[in-house]
């Protein structure tokens, strides 16, 4: 009798682009996906400004984004899945 296991997905996605346009976080990822996710599901970047925002870096070779004025940290596969932050 053989069982099958649910295939985990090979690798984490990873970003190399980050943008923002007024209600979207969009990340470009290295195999070419761009994902565009509501800003408003994470809450510390909803209220930022623009010179905030775009003061971010990739953390773990593109695993991670970190904004350093916001106290932000947000793994690039939340964002992919749409997971919300609950972080006011």
């Amino acid at each position: 009798m053989s069982t099958s296991k649910a295939r985990k997905s090979e690798r984490e996605p990873v970003a190399v682009e980050v943008n923002f346009s007024e209600d979207m976080i969009c990340l470009t990822l290295d195999d070419g996906r761009e994902v565009r996710t509501p800003i408003e599901f994470y809450p510390r970047l909803a209220k930022a400004n623009q010179k905030q925002l775009n003061n971010f870096r990739l953390l773990g070779g593109g695993t991670g984004i970190h904004w350093k004025d916001l106290d932000e940290d947000l793994s690039v596969e939340s964002i992919v899945l749409g997971r919300r932050a609950f972080n006011k």
